[in-house]
């Protein structure tokens, strides 16, 4: 039986949605049970399927899979920018143009509370839903106002990929800390003569969303926060300053080499794979494109390092919610249930190394024969750290952004970048 030949019916159960915060700030949204009454929800029929470039090249089989089970209920894989930003804007311009062409949005988890408060997606039925067996912070990362509005099936940590024979050659474990990591790179370099022109360390670097997350791991790494447990701004706080900092040092010595600066997460990964890094943060996704490369069986991964001990991912992966203005949400719904499903959550995992989001894979043994780093990408996920929760996160990332790529060119301290983030975000989040 192909996966797609799994009955939706036995997915569908009596929701037990637990988590949610009431996303830092803005408007409740629409009253539980709102998209029940929904007559589109009544409705069947061809359906379009929004996210980004799909790097993992599985997306399409499993639409494939899901079409041919399907055929008057079809959907249609539409592809945006790699880039998380340019993503956003293109979903919320069609939302703000109540456009009907795209169904059921790929949303980046930090999205919730601002899609969610402007009413750009809908609220879920819940009465539909069964998210037992769900890793609780990707419930989380799909709830505002105790109200779940996407349904998770991938999550994301970071891990820190390393050329394992380079370090095996030098007699090195993988490090922890940050200091641990440089001054292995010191040793690699002066011991391996394949590393002697290799850059110690690289993430996503580039001003977009990824420098985001690279920071707050910096952050929160260091044992600061951009922003507290209640959605308040702490960025100027001393062990905030010292993420920053270390970052800021890390170009300036060459750790982390400047051409980082123009890195996202694939010329990062492309840099990894080209034998140009030592030490490489990046996305589960990138095991697989590795494994497939000139260094396939001479890396590994491990848990991210910290300032002083290890360090904290912050929280990524992508949850599928349905526009508010789309038609055919019955058919919306049914298809991202079976997403969701442990089943198709598990083939996604073997053909493209993405975090499931059900608990239970982690410990699958065919997954861990293949992706032996699965017990460290659980931890990653649940120790990870969500990204400030906020209405107008867009306006808050663009501040963090602003202030931290300043700081890594060398054009700003630390100290007064995350004081003028401090008072920007302070007017931003009320």
């Amino acid at each position: 039986m192909t996966i797609a030949a799994l009955s939706t019916s036995a997915l569908l159960a009596l929701a037990a949605c637990g988590g949610g915060g009431d996303g830092g700030q803005g408007g409740e949204p629409a009253p539980s049970g709102s998209a029940s009454q929904d007559p589109a929800y009544e409705q069947r029929g061809p359906i379009t399927m929004v996210q980004g470039k799909d790097t993992s090249g599985n997306v399409q089989n499993l639409v494939d899979q899901w079409n041919a089970e399907h055929p008057d209920e079809t959907v249609k894989l539409i592809e945006l920018s790699d880039e998380a930003d340019q993503q956003r804007n293109q979903m919320i311009q069609n939302a703000e143009t109540q456009g009907s062409e795209y169904t059921i949005l790929s949303m980046d988890v930090v999205w919730t509370a601002e899609f969610a408060a402007n009413q750009y997606v809908d609220p879920l039925p819940q009465d539909k839903i069964d998210l037992t067996g769900f890793l609780q912070p990707t419930i989380d990362s799909a709830t505002y106002f105790n109200q779940l509005y996407a349904v998770p099936t991938t999550s994301d940590g970071g891990l820190l990929y390393y050329r394992s024979d380079w370090l095996e050659e030098a007699g090195l474990e993988p490090p922890t800390t940050y200091d641990e990591m440089k001054t292995a790179c010191e040793t690699i370099k002066a011991e391996v003569d394949e590393a002697a022109d290799a850059d110690c360390y690289g993430g996503q670097h580039q001003k977009y969303e990824g420098l985001t997350v690279n920071i707050s791991e910096a952050v929160d790494g260091a044992g600061g926060h951009i922003t507290d447990d209640s959605g308040q701004p702490t960025a100027n706080s001393p062990e905030a300053v010292a993420g920053l900092t270390w970052m800021r040092d890390a170009f300036a010595d060459g750790t982390i080499p400047q051409a980082a600066l123009t890195w996202t997460e694939e010329e990062g990964r492309q840099a990894f794979q080209d034998g140009k890094l030592i030490f490489h943060r990046n996305w589960p996704y990138v095991y697989n494109l590795a494994s497939e490369s000139d260094i396939a069986g001479k890396f590994a991964v491990a848990p991210l390092p910290g300032l002083n001990g290890p360090g904290i991912s912050s929280l990524g992966g992508h949850n599928w919610a349905i526009s508010k203005f789309a038609e055919n949400k019955g058919t919306a719904l049914d298809f991202m249930i079976w997403l969701a499903s442990e089943e198709v959550q598990k083939s996604n995992a073997l053909a493209t190394s993405q975090a499931p989001t059900r608990e239970a894979l982690y410990s699958d043994p065919e997954l861990i024969e293949k992706y032996p780093y699965m017990e460290t990408l659980k931890a990653s996920i649940e120790t990870a750290r969500p990204r400030p929760k906020v209405v107008n996160y867009g306006d808050v990332t663009l501040a963090i952004q602003d202030a931290t790529y300043s700081t890594l060119q060398g054009n700003t301290e630390p100290q007064a970048a995350f004081a003028d983030l401090q008072t920007k975000l302070d007017g931003l989040i009320q």
